[in-house]
């Protein structure tokens, strides 16, 4: 069976949700670890839905990522997991990736 080519608009809507939803929750763990340990106030909506969108956000991106790499669905999810938590250092890893792998030229 030929594969047709993916881009981000050929998945559907449940893929987005579980690969969103999946993220966010870590922005969920995130937050309130941040609360736990003092470092976020409580009932900050601003922060919670920051934590949100950013892990959503990195989840997403990792998704994108896994699928250009062919990554077996169930890693996929694994590794879309581990970057939802770790937010906003997931995408910083990602810049570095994309640094080393693409260097400026002058």
């Amino acid at each position: 069976m030929p594969e047709f080519p993916k881009d981000p608009t050929t998945y559907g809507l449940l893929t987005y949700l579980w690969v969103g939803g999946l993220s966010a929750w870590g922005g969920l763990i995130s937050f309130l670890r941040k609360r736990r340990d003092g470092y976020a106030r409580p009932w900050n909506f601003v922060e919670l839905v920051g934590e949100l969108a950013t892990s959503a956000f990195a989840g997403i991106i990792t998704f994108w990522l896994c699928e250009a790499a062919h990554i077996d669905s169930l890693v996929t999810a694994a590794i879309v997991a581990i970057s939802r938590h770790m937010g906003s250092r997931a995408l910083f890893h990602v810049e570095k990736w994309a640094e080393a792998r693409f260097p400026q030229s002058d």
